[in-house]
């Protein structure tokens, strides 16, 4: 996997580069998609340029991506790309948000980067090489795994918006009894929950609403960094609608609270 994911994390160069010249431009374009979500000339961009890149690169090799849909034979590899996590808060000025990267041979989750520049962040991993970190924090990568808190009562919980809850159809309430559970919660949406369930700094991100193009990256970060990743009936999948990322040892009390009945 070294190779692909040297050509992962050149991507995210490649991302990063339109994303950030474009982040907070007054003349920034946005678009409503069909779904009534923004997308911006930035997202078009970047997925366009990863497009090319891996056209280049890795010919034949299939591509998803959120602005342009799926391309490619149905062969054993598929890149998944979501070229700008967190439009929403992008077009506001608002600094969560990042670039998307996975790769799947033969349906097995094998690499994800994600790639935040505005908050000078980026994780990776692949299977067998652990997930890491590179900030401004530290000079080298720092090899990232996820906390030992056993309970929900000393487990803090990241989440995004309370409305996707009722867009889901699901019920809102559920969440609510998680989160008094919970020593501590705090509303840290997209990725970025994801993100600091691997590094240790929180034991629960979800969302009851996901794509496989947002929650394919953040899964094979996790699990490298030894958490777990599910849907919300407990699949172990990115394709399910849903994402729950815990640390695994609260991964099943979670679920007994906003999982289907038992």
């Amino acid at each position: 996997m070294a190779d692909d994911l040297a050509i992962a994390l050149e991507l995210a160069d490649v991302a990063d580069e339109i994303t950030l010249g474009r982040f907070r431009a007054s003349d920034l374009i946005v678009d409503t998609k069909p779904d009534m979500t923004p997308v911006t000339e930035a997202d078009r961009a970047a997925e366009e340029a990863l497009r090319a890149r891996l056209a280049e690169a890795k010919p034949g090799d299939d591509v998803l991506g959120e602005e342009f849909g799926s391309s490619g034979d149905g062969g054993g590899r598929r890149w998944i790309i979501d070229p700008i996590d967190g439009t929403k808060g992008y077009v506001r000025g608002m600094p969560v948000w990042a670039t998307l990267l996975a790769l799947e041979v033969d349906g097995k989750s094998e690499l994800g980067v994600v790639s935040a520049p505005a908050l000078g962040r980026r994780w990776w991993a692949s299977r067998g090489g652990g997930a890491w970190l590179a900030d401004g924090l530290s000079r080298e990568p720092r090899s990232l795994r996820v906390s030992a808190v056993p309970s929900l009562g000393d487990s803090q919980l990241c989440y995004g918006g309370l409305e996707d809850w009722e867009d889901a159809g699901r019920d809102l309430g559920l969440f609510l009894e998680l989160a008094r559970r919970c020593w501590r919660t705090r509303g840290v949406g997209d990725v970025w929950s994801y993100m600091l369930v691997a590094e240790g700094a929180a034991e629960i991100g979800l969302d009851p609403i996901g794509s496989l193009w947002d929650l394919a990256a953040p899964r094979a970060i996790v699990e490298e960094a030894g958490g777990r990743f599910s849907d919300f009936s407990g699949a172990a999948r990115a394709d399910g609608g849903s994402g729950l990322a815990t640390n695994g040892l609260v991964h099943d009390s979670v679920l007994e609270i906003i999982g289907p009945p038992r």
